[in-house]
């Protein structure tokens, strides 16, 4: 069955991999992002391999509220129909708490929480108005425990981020036209990933690779998951339940 998916953030990284495996599925596609130039360029490349496929795009930055609404109802009143909403734009800045460069943590905290938010809300607007759908939200394998050092406030918004999801995963409980979704993603190559340390490159697996396996999980509309499945769905216990003298040397 074709869906019709907005992802946000799909201009580069998992956003725009995302966008060409669902493509590649059979569904149609509503992408938006800050860089409508490498939007046009996924546009043309998906439609070059799927001319049948539809691809809307349009410029979105998600830490402008009032765009993020305006955005999101263009698209349902153009398409129809949103079958499916992704919540992954995001940004990886940070700085150890108190040392001078609360400018990159807020930053981080306004993209990540308040623009998940804004992101969330509009969504959720479309999918009443509709009477159903699915909501996926791209959180991160460090929101399942505070990380130390810059990690702290990326960790914290990713965290925020998820248990907005699953907050409406409890109100709609029964309700089988909605589906909520929480993806957990480990070390995958990304933009945001460059400069990722050896430890992390040991773990890392190809863009290609982990977007199959936040694919698979939506496309089973899975309520969370770790992905790619192995070594993160194992590595989570862990890190939810070692004492902290062992999470210490972990990260």
């Amino acid at each position: 069955m074709t869906h019709t998916i907005l992802i946000t953030g799909a201009s580069s990284g998992l956003g725009a991999e995302m966008a060409r495996q669902f493509a590649d599925l059979g569904h149609d596609l509503a992408l938006c992002a800050r860089r409508t130039d490498r939007l046009e360029e996924l546009r043309a490349e998906i439609l070059g391999a799927h001319p049948d496929r539809i691809v809307a795009v349009k410029a979105l930055d998600v830490t402008d509220d009032d765009a993020v609404f305006t955005v999101f109802e263009e698209f349902a009143a153009e398409l129809g129909r949103i079958d499916r909403i992704v919540v992954n734009a995001g940004i990886g800045k940070g700085a150890p708490l108190g040392t001078g460069r609360f400018d990159a943590n807020r930053e981080t905290a306004i993209t990540n929480f308040v623009g998940a938010l804004a992101q969330t809300e509009a969504a959720m607007q479309v999918l009443r108005a509709q009477g159903g759908g699915h909501l996926v939200m791209v959180s991160s394998m460090s929101a399942l425990r505070g990380l130390p050092r810059s990690m702290a406030t990326y960790a914290a918004t990713k965290a925020g981020a998820a248990h907005l999801v699953e907050g409406l995963r409890t109100e709609f409980y029964g309700q089988d036209s909605y589906d909520f979704t929480v993806l957990y993603p480990g070390w995958i190559e990304s933009e945001m990933n460059e400069g990722a340390g050896a430890a992390q490159r040991k773990v890392m697996v190809s863009t290609e690779k982990g977007v199959a396996a936040m694919v698979a999980a939506i496309e089973k509309r899975r309520a969370s998951a770790c992905v790619p499945p192995l070594p993160w769905a194992p590595l989570s216990v862990l890190m939810k339940h070692a004492p902290l003298p062992v999470f210490r040397r972990m990260v």
